[in-house]
């Protein structure tokens, strides 16, 4: 039996969310799945030590829009696939895979409005499992770096998707340099090459010669390092939902994303919103600099204690 999932969101982080569920499919047939993802997701270097996922077929630009569907089920086609799992209410996927001679077709109810990520993808795939499914994900990484200094090690997700979304760097360098002088402790910059300035900026600070930073590596390379670490601190982005995954301790800040959508999944992810905010965050709020300092600092000592 040969099983498909589509998930065409570009995000890392909601690639991240979604593994509890390929997971669970792949249980349920007894057979590693193959997954459609976008390049921008890097499904390819989340899942290379995933033996639940033995193929990513990358969802190409020219695969997208009117224009690609017919390339597309071609694509499809020639795999051969017996199930369809399509993690969306797009009509254009539901077209495609029937094209493509999938028989066996799961969908979100089409045409539905925006609803909760996780629990949309939950209960869709306990219905086909019939089974509780964890929403906890689990990103299976074979390599671990064990060559990392002793002692405790705090990772900095200082990167967004958008700045309404980050907590100034100015934030980071000061929280960096008053936990370090309760506890010792190594920081690790979680952010790429567009995320430079604020990098530089971290670096060229008091605290800036106790850090390593990510620009230069790769998602995959990043894993073991995150794996490896004893806390995330992080704004809402790939950074906290990969050392969720990692079974890392993660402190995330919400300050513009929907916080019951992405924070409240997993027993090893904390959150803080701005102030007067309580599980109400959106997209509409536009909190970044209503996030307490001094609750940022007490909950980084109380996880690190």
């Amino acid at each position: 039996m040969k099983i498909l999932c589509i998930n065409s969101r570009k995000g890392i982080g909601d690639q991240v969310i979604f593994t509890s569920y390929y997971h669970a499919l792949a249980r349920k047939f007894s057979v590693p799945i193959t997954l459609l993802a976008k390049n921008n997701s890097k499904a390819k270097e989340l899942f290379a030590d995933d033996n639940h996922i033995d193929e990513i077929i990358t969802l190409e630009e020219e695969m997208d829009g009117i224009g690609g569907i017919l390339k597309l089920k071609n694509e499809l086609k020639k795999r051969n696939f017996d199930k369809v799992f399509i993690f969306n209410s797009s009509l254009r996927y539901n077209l495609v895979t029937k094209l493509a001679g999938i028989k066996s077709v799961y969908q979100y109810p089409l045409f539905r409005s925006k609803d909760n990520i996780v629990h949309s993808a939950k209960i869709f795939t306990e219905e086909i499992v019939n089974e509780v499914v964890s929403t906890e994900p689990n990103l299976i990484i074979k390599k671990v770096n064990n060559s990392l200094n002793e002692g405790l090690k705090v990772g900095l997700g200082v990167s967004a998707s958008g700045p309404t979304k980050r907590w100034d760097i100015n934030n980071y360098i000061k929280l960096a340099e008053k936990i370090n002088k309760k506890i010792q402790c190594k920081f690790y910059l979680a952010g790429g090459k567009n995320d430079i300035d604020l990098i530089n900026k971290f670096k060229n600070s008091a605290v800036g010669k106790n850090c390593v930073s990510f620009e230069e590596l790769s998602i995959r390379e990043t894993l073991p390092i995150i794996k490896n670490m004893n806390l995330m601190i992080s704004n809402d982005t790939s950074w906290s939902h990969i050392a969720v995954s990692l079974k890392v301790k993660t402190l995330t800040l919400f300050m513009d994303s929907p916080i019951m959508a992405y924070g409240r999944y997993s027993s090893r992810m904390f959150t803080i919103e701005p102030v007067g905010e309580k599980d109400t965050t959106t997209h509409d709020t536009l909190g970044k600099d209503k996030i307490s300092f001094e609750e940022v600092y007490n909950k980084s000592i109380e996880m690190l204690s």
